[in-house]
């Protein structure tokens, strides 16, 4: 996994490296649940509702508009987070604090595993109740592609979530490398470092003689007068 810092991401403060970024399984991931999130909820938003005989729109999907709302909210809803997450992932190795990186992992984790199996639960619900859709109430098999391609794709969109949350978990068992950090505590305080407990002075007393070791023993003691 790429990074071996904190929870996946460097130093914090460090350069973006655009072209590494998007080469990123999780960024690529990303990117295809906005694509798919974007065909579901435009396809039954477009033509997922028909006016057959009368001039109240139904649901494509056995007229049951449960299908339909339920479809169009949980792809807005992935649209939407989808954005937010990619803007998480573009700021996340600029958060200092070891407490912040955990928390948004764990959003990132607990999201996209929620939002893989309201996905499946999804795909199931669009795909019961398209089987049981007459063509009779179809005329000229009127909003059929649309229909299939909100079931495909929201079966597309159950790997994409399922595959962001497996990095995530990748990412929160990957755990923090502390060496990252020279600011931070874990708690977000900055580290105190002790004091040593050795004593830093010497205890022994070295003495230097001076320079000018002479006798002052064998000096004489006064100045004295030469004799001629």
């Amino acid at each position: 996994m790429e990074g071996a810092g904190s929870f996946g991401a460097g130093r914090a403060g460090g350069a973006l490296d655009p072209v590494a970024f998007v080469k990123q399984p999780q960024t690529i991931l990303r990117i295809l649940s906005w694509i798919f999130s974007i065909v579901v909820f435009g396809s039954i938003v477009n033509e997922g509702y028909i006016n057959s005989g009368s001039e109240r729109l139904h649901c494509i999907f056995n007229k049951n508009n449960d299908a339909c709302n339920y479809g169009i909210t949980i792809g807005v809803i992935a649209f939407l987070a989808s954005i937010f997450f990619f803007a998480l992932d573009i700021y996340f190795p600029q958060i200092s604090s070891v407490k912040d990186r955990k928390k948004a992992v764990l959003l990132e984790m607990g999201f996209s595993g929620f939002w893989a199996f309201l996905w499946f639960v999804g795909f199931c619900f669009l795909a019961n109740q398209w089987q049981r859709t007459s063509p009779r109430e179809l005329p000229l098999n009127q909003g059929a592609d649309a229909a299939r391609a909100a079931i495909a794709f929201s079966f597309f969109s159950i790997i994409t979530w399922a595959g962001l949350t497996v990095r995530a978990v990748q990412k929160y068992l990957l755990g923090t490398d502390m060496t990252l950090f020279t600011t931070d505590h874990v708690d977000g305080n900055p580290t105190i470092q002790p004091y040593p407990t050795g004593t830093a002075m010497e205890t022994t007393e070295t003495y230097q003689s001076p320079p000018f070791t002479e006798n002052l023993q064998t000096s004489p003691k006064g100045y004295q007068v030469p004799t001629y």
